[in-house]
């Protein structure tokens, strides 16, 4: 595993909830990215207890993080170290109530 790739493993590993994305939580820097803050938020998660990684300041990272999860856009969500998807995928499971669920960890 390269260096970047052991550097995501531990954020995903070592956060309870981790979001890939451009920009931070109090200032997304793309639609998708803001969405996502959205998503956790209105799922009753305060932002400050996200793990967010803004890829913008890194671009090991930024391409990293699509080697890691094999998925080709960012945002990204992690919640206990599992990958979780986008935020198309995030908006499906909360209109779904899955989650909420997976988030509270009932899941």
């Amino acid at each position: 595993m390269s260096d970047v790739q052991t550097q995501i493993d531990q954020l995903v590993k070592s956060n309870h909830i981790v979001l890939f994305m451009k920009g931070s939580a109090s200032f997304p820097m793309c639609g998708f990215s803001g969405r996502a803050i959205q998503i956790l938020k209105a799922c009753g998660v305060e932002p400050k207890t996200v793990k967010t990684v803004n890829v913008l300041e890194d671009d090991g990272i930024r391409a990293g993080i699509k080697e890691y999860s094999n998925w080709p856009t960012v945002p990204q969500l992690y919640i206990k170290g599992e990958f979780i998807g986008g935020s198309d995928i995030m908006m499906e499971m909360y209109e779904s109530g899955e989650l909420q669920k997976t988030l509270s960890g009932q899941a």
